[in-house]
């Protein structure tokens, strides 16, 4: 029985920090560093893969996250639109009440001004709704978020990554190390109590 106890513990032992050691190799050691003797250089899975790492987050984020169209159009919707669409008019008719001459009788001014703003509330609704199409692609070939988002991740530290990484998922890691664990004491336990089968049999 202390045989089969002893087995199991090594076992778990073995499987816990096999897995530990394994998600500590996801990022150490952070910079290369070579074998004595050897032409072998050992570096973390992400530190050595980096560039291909952020360059393939950068891609899903605009792929299946979000684009730059999507950010854009949402700025155009709703209140957003309405306040876009109140302020380009407001700028054309501060310029136009500030050239119409001084000598034009306030009467008359107010009638043109408001004969004026009417035009221009309609042309501005349709500039938003059909000129907007044409300047968000332009927007677009202009932001490119995949090449943002590639460069954000390269211009960290890769400490800064690594602390990140293990906020948002530690417990997740934690689970891993444990699994190895458990699957590790098992696989002790089986092989404990085959080693005693066979003794009984021999």
């Amino acid at each position: 029985m202390f045989e089969l106890s002893v087995m199991t513990a090594v076992g778990a032992l073995i499987g816990w920090f096999t897995n530990f050691l394994a998600i500590k190799m996801l990022f150490r050691p952070i910079r290369p560093w070579r074998l004595p003797f050897t032409k072998v250089e050992i570096q973390g899975l992400i530190p050595k893969r980096r560039e291909e790492i952020s360059s393939t987050i950068g891609e899903t984020v605009e792929r299946e996250l979000f684009s730059m169209k999507d950010i854009i159009s949402r700025l155009i919707e709703g209140e957003n639109r309405l306040e876009l669409i109140r302020t380009i008019r407001a700028s054309i008719m501060s310029a136009i009440e500030e050239r119409i001459p001084s000598f034009i009788p306030r009467g008359i001014k107010e009638a043109i001004l408001s004969k004026v703003r009417d035009v221009v509330t309609d042309e501005v609704n349709k500039f938003v709704d059909t000129s907007m199409d044409d300047l968000i692609e332009q927007a677009i070939q202009k932001i490119d978020i995949s090449s943002m988002v590639e460069e954000r991740i390269n211009s960290m530290e890769l400490e800064e990554v690594e602390q990140l990484t293990l906020e948002v998922a530690s417990r997740e890691l934690k689970y891993i190390e444990y699994l190895g664990g458990i699957l590790g004491g098992l696989i002790g336990l089986v092989q404990g109590l085959l080693l005693i089968l066979m003794r009984n049999f021999s």
